[in-house]
């Protein structure tokens, strides 16, 4: 099992380029190997809000109650041992008229982040390496969205990798649940400053890539 390494992937921010749209969009990369120690606590802790009264079918971030929000966050960050977090952050005002059309940026704003995450895993032993991301989120244009991820991952990344890219509702897995945490305290921290939840996640964050400036944020 520990030599399948799991990406789970999420987005923050939308795709609109307008000054109506978010300053910021974010790609985070939550890296797990089984068993998935967080998953049992956070499956029991979904059975306790059932038992409470929610109607919890699963969780996310955004939509979850500040009290529920701040009990997973308390969850993940006992389990950051288990999980490496990666983000790309791309200020969207930079980003090119050419690139900004939705065949080309999520496609590609993706492999950039897998570029670097991918061999990073091999590097740790992985010989295999599945990829989940949510559902592809401009749902007219899915099928050429991915078919675009699909060529644009194999012109950046190295000859001979094997890996599986797989899209999922997030209901579906506790790993998307995660990703979904910790790129929402990203996306916060960048567009809005605030860090409250981010600095309980930062002992896992391995890095933080901001495509239209040079240097990265290693922290390990």
């Amino acid at each position: 099992m520990s030599r399948c390494a799991y990406l789970f992937l999420d987005e923050a921010g939308n795709f609109d380029f307008s000054p109506k749209g978010t300053r910021y969009f974010v790609l985070t990369s939550v890296s797990m190997r089984r068993p998935f120690a967080a998953h049992t606590t956070l499956d029991d802790y979904k059975h306790d809000c059932l038992e409470f009264g929610l109607d919890t079918e699963y969780f996310h971030c955004a939509d979850d109650n500040p009290r529920v929000r701040g009990r997973v966050f308390e969850l993940i960050a006992g389990h950051l041992s288990d999980l490496r977090i990666d983000s790309l952050i791309v200020e969207k005002p930079k980003t090119g008229p050419a690139l900004r059309e939705d065949r080309r940026f999520y496609p590609e704003m993706l492999g950039y982040l897998l570029k670097y995450v991918l061999p990073k895993e091999l590097e740790s032993g992985a010989e295999k390496v599945i990829i989940i991301t949510d559902t592809i989120p401009v749902q007219k244009k899915r099928q050429a969205i991915e078919k675009a991820i699909q060529q644009s991952l194999a012109k950046m990344l190295p000859a001979g990798m094997k890996y599986r890219i797989l899209h999922h509702a997030s209901r579906s897995h506790y790993g998307l649940q995660v990703a979904d945490y910790c790129c929402w305290a990203v996306f916060r921290k960048w567009q809005r400053g605030e860090t409250e939840h981010y600095d309980r996640l930062k002992p896992a964050m391995r890095s933080e890539f901001d495509i239209f400036r040079t240097g990265t944020r290693y922290y390990y």
